[in-house]
């Protein structure tokens, strides 16, 4: 009974604290192409990056030109939009290049490990 109200409590106190998490709405459009963009790339896959590349700047720049949300750690993420911004950049010039798929996907994979470091160093109330 005791593991019950443990549980109960737990999955109450998740409900809640995701609930009150600001959204940040630069942030969900560039997760929604990186996601479309990157996962086929783990296949071998570069086409969707060679067609979503010019996307993906023009929604970096305006993730990096977006205000940050109270409760997000702007401190940390102001310079990290800007390494995504750097990256997004160098994959659209190698995509215009015509860059072979080992380089697209090498450069890809920087691009969304940014995405990554960026989302999990500046999550609302993280003090990393």
């Amino acid at each position: 009974m005791k593991s019950l109200f443990i549980l109960i409590a737990l999955i109450t106190a998740t409900s809640i604290s995701y609930s009150q998490t600001p959204e940040w709405k630069e942030m969900k459009d560039f997760h929604a192409v990186m996601s479309k963009t990157f996962h086929p790339a783990e296949e071998n896959n570069l086409q969707p990056t060679k067609d979503n590349a010019a996307e993906l700047l023009t929604i970096a720049k305006a993730w990096q030109n977006s205000t940050v949300p109270a409760g997000y750690n702007a401190t940390i993420a102001k310079p990290l939009l800007k390494q995504l911004v750097k990256d997004c950049k160098e994959v659209k010039k190698a995509v215009a290049a015509n860059k072979t798929d080992a380089e697209l996907k090498q450069l890809i994979t920087k691009a969304h490990e940014t995405f990554h470091e960026l989302t999990e160093k500046c999550k609302p109330g993280e003090e990393k």
